[in-house]
């Protein structure tokens, strides 16, 4: 369930957060035309959104890693950081540098590239056959 909700948290940072910061703008903007407040309220609601979304996909990170009985307790050196001379020892063998939150975010960011190419390349048309009446 933890790893259900946080692929739900991913998908809609892509999709949820931007069709509802579209859907807010839509009821702010005036019959008109745009406004540079619908343009606000949409800005600052997919902000928004995806800042809670992410939020969530943090808690439930950490409490798979918990039922899972990993351990985040162990901070370790980033590459760059890390002595040269190898007095530090190596991390353990055996155990994963990922977590399950790491492999759902990576998996939602290439299913989302992914589905943008898939439409820029074959379903968007060109600009160029519209200008020249083709």
């Amino acid at each position: 369930m933890l790893v259900a909700g946080m692929a739900l948290a991913t998908a809609n940072i892509w999709t949820g957060a931007p069709l509802l910061g579209l859907w807010v703008g839509s009821r702010v903007a005036p019959s008109s035309g745009i406004s540079m407040l619908a343009v606000f309220a949409v800005a600052a609601t997919i902000f928004g959104v995806a800042w809670a979304l992410i939020r969530i996909l943090a808690v439930l990170s950490a409490r798979y890693d918990e039922a899972s009985g990993r351990r985040r307790t162990v901070r370790r050196h980033v590459p760059w950081l890390r002595s040269m001379r190898g007095e530090r020892p190596n991390d353990t063998a055996g155990e994963s540098a990922l977590s399950a939150g790491d492999y759902v975010v990576v998996v939602g960011v290439v299913l989302c590239l992914l589905a943008f190419e898939y439409w820029f390349f074959f379903l968007s048309g060109s600009s160029i056959d519209q200008r020249s009446g083709r």
